[in-house]
């Protein structure tokens, strides 16, 4: 019994270096302090994305970004008809779970105290819609959001007017 409380205790200092580690990188870093102004988004997932897209110049747009990580709807078109299908799920798969937990907390907290933000007049119209699909839609809109800011060398401002 004492081994496995002291290997415990070995992963818990373990997960605190880890933490202080990561705590190090995002105060040191200006682009994870910018990214972590976007909500949904904190210190883990700021951390994520500067290691997957560094400054994001290797990205065209934000639905590049997005599209990468696969949150973008799956496509399929004939005959003129277009239909979309569920997320692709291809790319980085621990990213993108990550960010739909973050779209996850931002939602729940959107819902219970609206604002009248861009985001949350976004969020208030999509209405009757099924809660999953708008928070990996929110997912979405938070990797352009991270391509933007990364992009332009700015904060999120959350009444940005569309320029």
């Amino acid at each position: 019994m004492k081994a496995l409380y002291d290997e415990w205790i070995a992963k818990e200092s373990q997960i605190s270096e880890y933490d202080k580690e990561l705590t190090q990188i995002a105060k040191e870093s200006a682009l994870c302090q910018r990214l972590q102004s976007i909500p949904g988004i904190g210190l883990i997932n700021a951390t994520l994305l500067y290691s997957y897209a560094g400054d994001g110049s290797q990205f065209k747009t934000g639905r590049h970004l997005a599209a990468s990580l696969g949150l973008v709807p799956r496509q399929y078109s004939s005959g003129g008809k277009d239909r979309m299908l569920g997320i692709s799920k291809r790319g980085n798969k621990h990213l993108r779970k990550q960010l739909v937990h973050g779209a996850r907390a931002a939602y729940r907290a959107l819902k219970e105290k609206p604002d009248d933000s861009r985001l949350g007049r976004w969020v208030a119209n999509m209405g009757d819609k099924h809660p999953n699909k708008i928070i990996v839609a929110l997912a979405n809109k938070f990797a352009r959001i991270a391509w933007a800011c990364m992009h332009k060398e700015r904060q999120y401002q959350s009444n940005w007017t569309a320029s």
